[in-house]
């Protein structure tokens, strides 16, 4: 029992909150690999909760409503964890860097430096023994296990040495589930300030909540996980990578454009992952609105013998 109450403890929960990586320091390699009781029980949680729309019932505001969230919270976790975090694609100012960041935790991910130091990681051993997410080491484990495990709960702080001299973006990391949370609280409010003054919408406060808050965010995370499990798997492969990435469009029309995966692991270092005509890559569109806007700039090209590459195979 003594080891219950340690993970039960005020302390200890006060130091999961705060995202205390000293907790999963001192790990042995079985314990790297257990799943970390918490988490697993929120994302359960999250899952289970979507039940409760036989409760709320549904409506076209709703739908509408969890359909832009989806959308605009894909577009964070694509144009600014992947592309920009963790890859450095193109440029913004300081304080849109960190809206970019606080824009990116709505999803529930968890924070742009913990997203972009395993993700680095992921790029340097790509479908390798100790690549985290890969197919070849289980597809239910690349798809949602892998962050659930104990051993990749801290940052790979080696990795993101250019971004952790921002001690924004560190404070933000140890408070990245509270806009995640607020975000559920507002949908909550929206849903009940909208049956007040707009009651032919038909919707309510709870129901927001359902859609909006659960049934997205459910969404949204299996459709992100989906390019590390089924674009590893299932696609067409244009370059001859040392990897098992696939280019897929239905996974690239539902990741608004991360489904160019095998273009992607080619030359990782582009902010546009549609390389080609018929290519489409909705995120990139949208950054070059960012770009038109003055709030995105300097956007790394796919280059020329790249392009040549992929038009010989």
């Amino acid at each position: 029992m003594a080891p219950l109450k340690k993970w039960l403890s005020i302390k200890h929960l006060w130091r999961w909150l705060m995202n205390d990586a000293s907790l999963y320091t001192e790990l042995s390699d079985i314990e790297r690999k257990e799943i970390d009781i918490f988490r697993f029980s929120i994302f359960i949680l999250l899952h289970i909760a979507c039940l409760a729309v036989f409760y709320v019932g549904i409506s076209w505001t709703a739908v509408t409503f969890a359909l832009f969230l989806y959308f605009s919270r894909m577009f964070f976790i694509t144009a600014f964890y992947h592309r920009y975090f963790s890859h450095r694609s193109y440029k913004v100012s300081r304080p849109m860097q960190f809206l970019m960041a606080i824009a990116g935790t709505t999803a529930g991910q968890r924070g742009a430096l913990w997203w972009a130091s395993h993700h680095r990681g992921h790029h340097i051993n790509s479908d390798t023994d100790i690549d985290p997410h890969s197919p070849r080491n289980g597809l239910f484990n690349s798809h949602m296990l892998w962050f659930l495990r104990r051993g990749n709960f801290p940052l790979q702080d080696e990795r993101i040495n250019d971004f952790l001299r921002y001690p924004e973006l560190r404070f933000l990391e140890k408070i990245d589930w509270l806009p995640f949370v607020l975000l559920f609280v507002f949908c909550y409010f929206f849903g009940e300030f909208l049956t007040i003054y707009f009651p032919r919408l038909g919707t309510n406060g709870a129901q927001l909540l359902v859609w909006g808050g659960f049934i997205s965010t459910v969404i949204l995370y299996h459709a992100t996980y989906t390019i590390n499990s089924l674009a590893h798997l299932f696609g067409n492969r244009r370059f001859n990578t040392k990897d098992d990435s696939r280019n897929n469009f239905w996974l690239a029309l539902l990741t608004l454009g991360e489904g160019w995966h095998n273009n992607h692991h080619r030359y990782p270092a582009s902010a546009r992952q549609g390389f080609y005509r018929g290519e489409l890559d909705i995120s990139f569109l949208l950054l070059n609105l960012l770009a038109m806007l003055g709030l995105a700039k300097e956007f790394k090209p796919v280059p020329v013998h790249v392009l040549e590459e992929g038009r010989r195979s």
